[in-house]
């Protein structure tokens, strides 16, 4: 009885090979980098016991990016170009006509430049 419940068990049949991965990494991605960048890259994969592509993927995902500045902030930074070129002409202007005739003038150009700053310096966080 013991030799017939033996001839009676099903073995799994095995596939050969490696199994199948359930996400497959098919598409590539061409970065350049300094030796230095790579040596950082792959001492801080080290580091963290990954391999430097799998270490890149992760800091890739988890990362954050800014713009360097709004559009709002681009035109202020013309507005403070335009400002510094008028300044500039009337210290032209002061050094021919004499200081005290544009005196009011420059103040209100001042007080616009400190406005920009003010924003700009406000608008960093």
């Amino acid at each position: 009885m013991t030799a017939t419940t033996e001839n009676k068990k099903i073995t799994k049949v095995r596939t050969p090979g490696r199994p199948k991965k359930s996400i497959r990494r098919s598409d590539f991605l061409m970065v350049r980098l300094t030796p230095t960048e790579r040596i950082l890259i792959e001492g801080r994969a080290k580091n963290a016991g990954l391999k430097p592509s799998e270490w890149f993927r992760r800091a890739a995902k988890n990362a954050k990016v800014f713009p360097r500045f709004t559009v709002e902030e681009t035109g202020w930074f013309r507005m403070l170009a335009g400002v510094a070129n008028n300044l500039n002409q009337l210290t032209h202007l002061a050094h021919v006509a004499g200081l005290f005739t544009l005196a009011m003038k420059c103040q209100t150009i001042l007080k616009k430049v400190e406005e920009l700053i003010t924003k700009l310096s406000s608008h960093d966080g």
